[in-house]
Parts: structure tokens; sequence; C-alpha cells
């Protein structure tokens, strides 16, 4: 549920069945988010975050919600830069270096540029963008190389180096950017 709120923007309200009290937080994207047990009615949750109003604003980091809005809209328009580029630009290095992945998945993580999970499955963060096209493909190699090598060990960046002889600067470059958008 979404309660809109002058203040404060869309409030996020998770309900969940293992929360007993209300707790507040900021999501990811910024905004405030509210969770509260699973049989707390629309009315309540709303009355609760007007009780606990000014203690929220006090003790939480809360965006201006028209950076909710903008940042909503530059999601919108990586997402679709990345549609168009990052499936493409990753089947491009699976044929050349002779990988099989099963799915490529577009994300939007805070935290990390990309991932291969055991299903074969290669999640790619839409901030990839915003990068240099180099970085780019130093991390699409990086997720290939996980096919094989399910780990960080030696040979997972021997093989890496075998496809990205600079992959050392690419991987200190790329901790100047932030992969969260």
């Amino acid at each position: 549920m979404i309660i809109h709120d002058d203040e404060f923007g869309e409030v996020l309200v998770r309900k969940s069945a293992l929360a007993r009290n209300v707790k507040f937080s900021i999501s990811t994207s910024g905004r405030l988010a509210m969770s509260v047990p699973a049989h707390t009615s629309d009315f309540l949750a709303k009355r609760f975050l007007e009780r606990n109003r000014k203690m929220v604003r006090e003790k939480l980091p809360i965006k201006d919600p028209r950076e909710h809005r903008a940042r909503d809209y530059q999601k919108k328009v990586l997402m679709k830069k990345a549609k168009e580029y990052l499936p493409y630009r990753l089947e491009y290095f699976a044929k050349l270096y002779g990988y099989s992945y099963d799915k490529c998945r577009l994300t939007h993580a805070n935290t990390r540029w990309g991932s291969c999970s055991s299903n074969r499955t290669i999640s790619l963060n839409i901030g990839l963008m915003l990068v240099p096209e180099v970085l780019r493909d130093y991390v699409i190699i990086h997720e290939l190389a996980h096919l094989n090598h399910m780990d960080h060990s030696k040979d997972f960046w021997a093989e890496v180096g075998e496809h990205d002889k600079n992959y050392k600067i690419h991987e200190k470059k790329l901790k100047q950017f932030s992969p969260g958008v």
C-alpha cells in the first residue's frame, strides 16, 4: 500500500505476518517506509504515521518527494537504455568467449554491478549505463567468468584476465562509481 502524504510524499506501507510492531525506515528509493503487522488497517497505518510524524522527521533522513520523482524518471530512462544495450553486449561476449547462460536480468540494486546465479542467470545493474563502456565490458566479462567459477578464486581471476588484460585497472576504476541509481 502507498500513503500519499503532503510532507513525506509517497510512504510505502509493507504489511508483514512477522511484524509485531510498526517500524519506520527509508526504502532504497529514498522514500519513507513503514512495516506494519499484517492485520493493520489502512486507517490505523495512516493514524500511526500522523502520530509519529515529529519523531520520523527528526530521526530519519527523508529526501524531498520531488527527488523521488526525478529518481523514478532516471531509473525508467536507464532501464530503457539498458534493455537496448546490455543483453546484446552480454550475448556478444558470451559468443566471443564461448560461454552459455540461460537468462539475462536487469536490476537496479544499490550495492552490486552484477551477479551470476547457479541457475545460470546473469543479472546486470542498469547503473552500468552511467559508466564508461570499458567498465561495462569488464563487469560483463566478470559475470560470465562466474559461470565457470562461482567464487573469486585464483582460477576465476585467471579466466577474467584471459578476456580482459586490464581487469585490475578496470576493477579499481569501477570503485569510483556507485551502482545505486
